[in-house]
C-alpha cells in the first residue's frame, strides 16, 4: 500500500514515479528489493556514487536510503520513505543532518530543496506484487528553483533508471527466488 506522501511533501515541483509488476508475492519481492545494491545496478550505481561522494558500491539500496545522508520518514513492513535536504544541485555533499519527519516536513532553509524518496510493495493487477518508486522535489525559494532547473536535465536523462535497473533488479531476484 503506498505511504501518504502527501504528508511529508504535498505539492512537489518534480516527481518521478516508477512501478513494475511481479509474480512474486509482497513479502517476498520486499525482500528483494532490500537487498538490491548499487553494484548491482550498472549506470544507476554510478549516477548514486557520484551524486553522494563516498557511498560504496556495495551497499543495498535499502540501506543508503536509511542512513546519513537520508532520514528515515516512514518505515513498516513493506514500505520505505526516506528524505534528504540541501543543495542538491552541487556536488558537494551539501546534505544536512535531519532528526526526523517533523525536521524535514518543517525544512524551509533558503536556497535549498527537500527530496523525498519512496519505495513500496502494493498488490499487483494480475496477481502477485509491484513494486513502486516515488521521488518528490520542492525548493524551499527562489535560489532552491534556480538550482531545482539546473539538475532537471540530469533528473530527465536518468530517471529511467530507477525502472530499468533498480526495480528491474528486485523483480528480476524475487521472481529468481520464487522459482527455486
Amino acid at each position: 500500500m503506498k505511504p501518504p506522501l502527501d504528508q511529508w511533501l504535498a505539492e512537489p515541483s518534480l516527481r518521478v514515479v516508477h512501478r513494475r509488476e511481479s509474480r512474486a508475492a509482497a513479502p517476498e519481492l520486499w525482500e528483494a528489493a532490500r537487498t538490491v545494491k548499487l553494484s548491482d545496478t550498472r549506470l544507476l550505481g554510478r549516477l548514486v556514487r557520484w551524486r553522494i561522494p563516498g557511498t560504496s558500491r556495495h551497499i543495498a539500496y535499502y540501506e543508503l536510503f536509511s542512513s546519513a545522508p537520508f532520514t528515515v520518514i516512514h518505515e513498516d513492513d513493506w514500505s520505505l520513505v526516506s528524505g534528504l535536504v540541501g543543495r542538491i544541485w552541487t556536488l558537494k555533499r551539501d546534505y544536512p543532518r535531519l532528526a526526523g519527519a517533523e525536521e524535514f516536513r518543517d525544512w524551509s532553509e533558503p536556497g535549498t530543496a527537500r527530496v523525498l524518496f519512496a519505495n513500496w510493495v502494493e498488490a499487483g493487477e494480475r496477481g502477485g506484487a509491484a513494486l513502486a518508486s516515488e521521488a518528490r522535489v520542492t525548493p524551499t525559494d527562489r535560489e532552491g528553483r534556480l538550482g531545482l532547473r539546473a539538475v532537471r536535465p540530469l533528473v530527465a536523462a536518468s530517471n529511467g533508471l530507477i525502472a530499468r535497473e533498480g526495480i528491474a533488479a528486485a523483480v528480476r531476484l524475487a521472481e529468481d527466488r520464487r522459482s527455486r
